[in-house]
Parts: structure tokens; sequence; C-alpha cells
């Protein structure tokens, strides 16, 4: 959870890294090529279940878009984004994935806290969705796309 998030100096003690306006953008460069493919595979592998799996994350995000609840959005977000990588069915995608995000929880937190934000993002999520539930691979790896290039403009305007 901590790795690329603190600095461990000997005998000195542990540091958290400071927020890198370069390091986010990385990161969202990284997510860019490998969670657009992603989606791609959900709309082509998902099953019942995973799909279950997402409409009940998008309900229990629509319930707390509606309160502005940052730490459930923040944590649905997530949940929604490894969702989608399961359904992917390739576990080293999946993996590589969790570890961009957990990487990505502050800027999350920033970028959850922009006006209207909520919202936004959810729209994006039921966008994703629809086109794994269509089975529409482009369609899914364009709205992910979407949703990736949203985050990155909306994060850049507070670093």
């Amino acid at each position: 959870m901590i790795e690329g998030m603190v600095d461990v100096i000997p005998r000195k003690g542990v540091i958290v890294r400071p927020v890198s306006l370069n390091e986010v953008l990385q990161i969202i460069e990284t997510r860019l090529v490998n969670e657009t493919y992603c989606s791609r595979l959900a709309a082509e592998r998902a099953n019942n279940f995973d799909i279950s799996e997402l409409a009940d994350v998008l309900k229990r995000t629509k319930h707390w878009a509606s309160m502005r609840n940052i730490e459930n959005m923040m944590l649905l977000d997530r949940e929604f984004h490894l969702l989608v990588a399961r359904a992917a069915k390739n576990d080293v995608l999946t993996e590589l994935l969790r570890s961009l995000h957990e990487r990505s929880l502050r800027f999350w937190f920033i970028s959850l806290n922009a006006p209207a934000q909520y919202e936004s993002v959810h729209d994006q999520h039921d966008a994703i969705f629809a086109a794994i539930l269509q089975r529409d691979p482009d369609k899914s790896e364009a709205a992910m796309r979407a949703h990736i290039e949203s985050f990155r403009a909306n994060v850049s305007q507070f670093l």
C-alpha cells in the first residue's frame, strides 16, 4: 500500500514523499496504456458476477456522491477500477493496476475535492459500465480513456 509513497532514510526514519506533478503524469501515462486495454478486455470477458458487482458499486457510489462523502467515494472509485481489472481476467494486469491505483490515492483525494467532480466521476463510471454491459470493447476503451484524461485535467489544475 505504501510502495512509492515513502522514503526510508537509514537511522532517521520514514518520510512521506511530497505530491509530485511529474509522478502523477507518469502514473496517468501508464494507466492510459494499461487500463484502457484492461477495460477493453473486461468488455470481452466479464461474466454475470462481474456485471453484478460493478452495478452494486455504482449504486453505492450514487448514494455517497449525493452526500459528498470524499472518503467513501475514494474507496468506491478504487473498488470500481479493481472490479473492472478483475473482469478482464488477467491477473498480471490486475496486480499492475492495483499498484498504480494505490499510488494514485493521494491524487484521487485532490481530484474528488473539485466542485461537481463527484457527479462527473459517477457519470464516467456509468459510461464504462454501459460499454462493458454492451460487450463493446471499443466503447469501453474510449470511455476509460475519457475518464483517465478527465482525471489528468482535474488533478493538473491543483498541482
